[in-house]
């Protein structure tokens, strides 16, 4: 609901009152998609209107969709043979043609009021939240592999509060004001970056892409957006959405492009303002050095925002519940084949735990389905999301297989005959500097190391020095003094950490994400000082009381 109350507005022209509204958000209800919910039913609809079809997705600049000679497909990951998405790359003409028209509509998108800019946010979530629901939810799931919860609290729910919430962050940010003093007044305004932002997204996460292109565009950015390969059609519906809700043309670009074309046109372009990046930490690293590179090039500084995935732990004490520890390790490492920035992929359980959670494992283990989530919603999780990521998760488990350090305790098998299928897998190390204990492998693989229960400290240090990455990571124990002690030695290990619960599912405006070392920037999306990150705030100082001596009293 929105609630508008008059304010004072404080501008280089002098004060003006205008209406300033104050938003009231809450987190979108997840669905249940329960046997016979109208929901379920919606749903279940239209996935039959898309299957088996292959939409035709363009690129998009301005108003005019451009096709270019380089086409390609999205394939369904658990049934490569269905073509879910017929689109292009933009070539470096595209690109450069759609950086020009994008600057053009800067200045104009920039001094629209903040509160209209807003405007579009929230109806774009409203439709999202309703008649566009089931579309994106469908999409999700046939061309992302995603089960219905997965896709409801991605492209529903997460998505929906972005939206929301960096609209009421936006509103509420411009009455963030300086002080004033006798005889003056001073004023903050919260311009655009000068310039384009160019956004890149990955597949893994619907929400992401339409977070990554709409909250730099609701700041009073320009912004070109590449979406994955691999999510072109959910990733079309979220642009289709905000056009619809009454974003401008010109504002938001949607280019699927070749990533180092999209990267090299970018970086080259003097009128770069940022990049808006959620991938690999080497993409990530090469699109920083070429910005360094072109430094002299720029009319400003870039801004570079990078969240470049995890090695996340859990650490088990002995006083920890098992049960809790199972259930919580089993949906963080496996909800969604382990595909999620924030998954569990090592784990340090205790020698006089390590039974009772071993069989436990084992006994949830047998009950996980693997298999097309549309056809049947049992199905826990379905295939990884290209032959790319098969092709790497299958290394791994060829190593967990060799390794004499390592004992595949579950899983281990792999099939791609008609989807990218990957069981959910165990695998026990003796050895914590493992590999599959320090490196980030983006597959249904857990990694399990045994300590002896007196060397919990020692672990804790391993923790913190074993990956590279600091992204997520929970802590499961019931006694107060190690919960006390993993916080200390724990402080940089992540920058998502949880306390008894599972290193996955935060939730926008609750748990805003984001972690630091090789895991990126740490600007914590999900969080209302995310949104001051799009903007290049300027003071104004009004003087309303003329000078009339240059001298200072202390002169005589």
């Amino acid at each position: 609901m929105l609630r508008v109350r008059a304010a004072v507005s404080r501008t280089a022209r002098g004060f003006k009152t205008f209406p300033c509204a104050s938003l009231e958000v809450k987190n979108e209800p997840i669905l249940g998609f329960q046997e016979g919910s109208a929901e379920r039913e919606e749903l279940l609809k239209v996935l039959g209107q898309l299957k088996g079809r292959t939409e035709e997705v363009p690129c998009v600049v301005g108003d005019e969709h451009v096709w270019t000679s380089d086409i390609r497909y999205q394939l369904s990951p658990f049934n490569h043979s269905h073509k879910v998405a017929k689109f292009c790359y933009a070539d470096k003409e595209l690109i450069n043609r759609a950086i020009e028209s994008s600057v053009a509509a800067r200045k104009q998108w920039d001094l629209k009021p903040v509160q209209d800019r807003a405007q579009v946010l929230l109806k774009a979530a409203d439709l999202l939240s309703g008649p566009r629901r089931a579309e994106v939810l469908a999409k999700t799931m046939i061309g992302q592999g995603k089960t219905v919860v997965q896709a409801e609290i991605d492209a529903a729910a997460e998505l929906i509060d972005f939206f929301r919430f960096n609209a009421k962050h936006a509103v509420e940010l411009e009455q963030q004001q300086p002080l004033d003093a006798q005889g003056s007044s001073n004023t903050m305004l919260y311009r655009g970056l000068e310039g384009f932002v160019a956004a890149v997204a990955p597949f893994n996460f619907t929400a992401i892409g339409g977070n990554l292109a709409g909250t730099p565009a609701l700041m009073g950015n320009v912004v070109l957006w590449k979406p994955s390969d691999t999510a072109v059609s959910a990733s079309y519906a979220v642009y289709r959405a905000l056009r619809d809700a009454g974003l401008p043309p010109h504002v938001v670009q949607f280019l699927p492009a070749h990533g180092p074309v999209f990267g090299d046109a970018v970086t080259s372009s003097p009128h770069l303002a940022a990049i808006n990046f959620t991938g690999s930490v080497p993409t990530f690293k090469h699109l920083w050095k070429q910005v360094a590179q072109n430094l002299d090039v720029y009319r400003t500084f870039p801004r570079l925002a990078g969240e470049c995935g995890g090695k996340n732990f859990h650490f088990v004490h002995s006083s920890a519940d098992v049960e809790s520890v199972v259930k919580g390790t089993v949906r963080s490492a496996f909800e969604f084949g382990g595909q999620k920035c924030s998954a569990c992929s090592r784990m340090y359980v205790p020698r006089s735990l390590w039974p009772d959670i071993k069989q436990q494992l084992l006994e949830v283990h047998k009950e996980i389905r693997v298999g097309d989530p549309v056809e049947d919603f049992s199905t826990f999780f379905s295939a990884v999301i290209d032959d790319k990521s098969f092709a790497r998760i299958k290394k791994w488990l060829d190593h967990a297989k060799s390794s004499p350090s390592l004992k595949v305790i579950a899983g281990g098998h792999c099939d791609d005959s008609k989807g990218y299928f990957v069981e959910p897998t165990i695998v026990e190390t003796t050895d914590p500097q493992e590999a599959m204990m320090s490196e980030e492998i983006f597959g249904p693989v857990l990694t399990v190391y045994v300590y002896p229960d007196k060397d919990h400290l020692e672990v804790l240090r391993l923790i913190d020095n074993t990956s590279p990455y600091a992204l997520t990571g929970a802590v499961f124990a019931k006694d107060q003094s190690v919960l006390d002690e993993a916080a200390v030695l724990l402080r940089n290990a992540a920058g998502n950490y949880y306390v008894n619960d599972k290193s996955t599912g935060s939730v926008v405006a609750q748990q805003p994400f984001g972690g630091a070392r090789a895991s990126g920037t740490n600007d914590k999306p999900g969080g209302r000082h995310y949104v001051l990150r799009w903007t290049s705030p300027q003071v104004v100082k009004q003087t309303h009381v003329p000078l009339t001596e240059w001298r200072y009293p202390y002169m005589g």
